[in-house]
């Protein structure tokens, strides 16, 4: 048993080494899959905190384990999914295997593609949520094709909690963070930034 987790856990290493394969054709940016099942999570936590009656344990092990099965397979963008099937489940029960949670992690995996349970359709709002932040991050640098993506990913959405989310995602500058251009800390510099002010 201890040989099948060593095993697995350097199968989900590749997620950090699988590219994910969108950017190539929205011309700008780059992340991993393992990059993207990370951010996923947290929303898929923050949501899950917005849905009354929602098992938040659930939702974020629903988010880290949506693209498990692309260790295998490789991601599979928009345009490849018009040419090539990927058997999601059956990469996802092969990965599992031997596992002590293998059932759990296929029954998840399972979950999420059939998206009816609230759970599955706050993870999958997680994933667009995810796509939604890079892409509105590409958007403010200047790529123009960023746009038709985003018109796409934001009718994907099914839960009013991720709608608020991503009507907020839009109105806000990706760089507002940590920019904050109304301060004197950028004219004056940290040592001197209080020094107009007195």
């Amino acid at each position: 048993m201890m040989k099948s987790l060593v095993n697995f856990l350097f199968e989900v290493g590749m997620l950090k080494k699988t590219p994910r394969s969108g950017y190539q054709f929205l011309g700008s940016g780059k992340e991993s899959v393992a990059e993207h099942s990370f951010r996923t999570a947290i929303i898929g936590y923050v949501l899950s905190l917005q849905e009354p009656g929602a098992d938040s344990m659930k939702i974020l092990l629903m988010c880290l384990f949506h693209d498990l099965h692309e260790a295998r397979t490789g991601d599979h963008n928009y345009v490849n999914k018009r040419y090539v099937f990927v058997d999601e489940n059956k990469a996802t029960r092969d990965l599992a295997g031997d596992l002590p949670f293998g059932k759990t992690l296929h029954s998840l995996a399972k979950e999420f593609l059939d998206h009816r349970s609230v759970e599955a359709r706050i993870s999958r709002d997680a994933d667009q949520l995810d796509l939604i932040l890079a892409l509105k991050e590409q958007l403010d640098l200047g790529n123009a094709y960023a746009r038709d993506w985003l018109h796409y990913a934001l009718q994907r959405l099914r839960t009013e909690g991720a709608k608020k989310l991503a009507q907020e995602i839009m109105e806000t500058d990706s760089a507002e963070w940590w920019f904050e251009k109304n301060t004197e800390w950028w004219v004056n510099g940290p040592e001197n930034a209080g020094e107009v002010e007195k």
